[in-house]
């Protein structure tokens, strides 16, 4: 199987790009945004297939990773790219892994529920996630440039500690990661989650102004900017209830499900 038979590439405009890995239960999706003479990749995925084949058909510009949050399905393919972004909250868990959560736990959510053929190099078995030195930190407000193309960082924790959103001003793109999507629950059941923290950046996210358009990290591409506003309900009944925390269960407002 080729690389590009396991990406799915959706044209967002003539310049910004969704490559998704359709054929995992993950169902995760990456951003390329191609700028005058340079690129951001928004996430690597799964690592099954090196997505940097595939954007290299795209732009053969130098491109700059930015990484939404330090979970194995986003930073599988680090490794290709030189430079690479991350919120200094996961700089230790980029270059250490994630504390309590075991490699046989990883493998296995790798290599389940595949409905498309993987390379023979791919062995859930031997699968190792990425570990590695950042290339530069992020912090809450940064503005990254890539030829004309401008990203604002908004630190979004609660589904990770140093979970990032980013913004791009002259399009009204919100990339939002794993706080926000649509079609299966955000996770903040993990021992490394905090539901409080996370209703606090949807409430942040609701409060967002010029959004035209949202992409999610899984499931689908885009969003209708209407998922901000369920973002706020959420926030709004659950924050400060006795519901804000581990083991409550499902809770869902509009497009938006939260599994705490």
């Amino acid at each position: 199987m080729k690389t590009e038979e396991w990406f799915t590439v959706t044209k967002i405009d003539d310049s910004t790009f969704a490559l998704s890995e359709l054929g995992h239960w993950e169902q995760v999706h990456s951003y390329l945004l191609i700028g005058e003479g340079e690129a951001f990749l928004i996430d690597t995925g799964l690592g099954i297939f090196d997505i940097q084949h595939v954007v290299e058909q795209l732009t053969s510009y130098p491109v700059e990773v930015i990484t939404t949050h330090v979970h194995w399905d986003h930073i599988g393919s680090h490794g290709s790219f030189a430079t690479i972004y991350v919120h200094e909250a996961e700089a230790d868990w980029l270059k250490n892994g994630i504390p309590g959560l075991p490699l046989e736990q990883i493998r296995h959510d790798v290599g389940r529920d595949i409905t498309k053929p993987t390379p023979n190099s791919f062995n859930p078995a031997t699968y190792q996630p990425f570990t590695g030195s950042p290339t530069a930190l992020l912090q809450d407000g940064d503005r990254l440039q890539a030829g004309g193309r401008e990203l604002i960082v908004l630190h979004t924790p609660g589904h990770s500690p140093g979970h990032v959103c980013l913004f791009e001003t002259n399009t009204g793109y919100l990339f939002s990661g794993d706080i926000l999507y649509s079609g299966t629950p955000v996770y903040a059941h993990f021992p490394s989650t905090d539901p409080k923290v996370l209703l606090q950046s949807l409430q942040r996210l609701s409060e967002l102004t010029d959004v035209m358009s949202v992409f999610g990290a899984h499931n689908n591409v885009r969003l209708s900017t209407a998922i901000l506003d369920d973002a706020g309900q959420a926030a709004s009944a659950l924050l400060g209830t006795e519901k804000a925390c581990h083991g409550s269960g499902l809770h869902t407002f509009g497009q938006l499900t939260l599994q705490f």
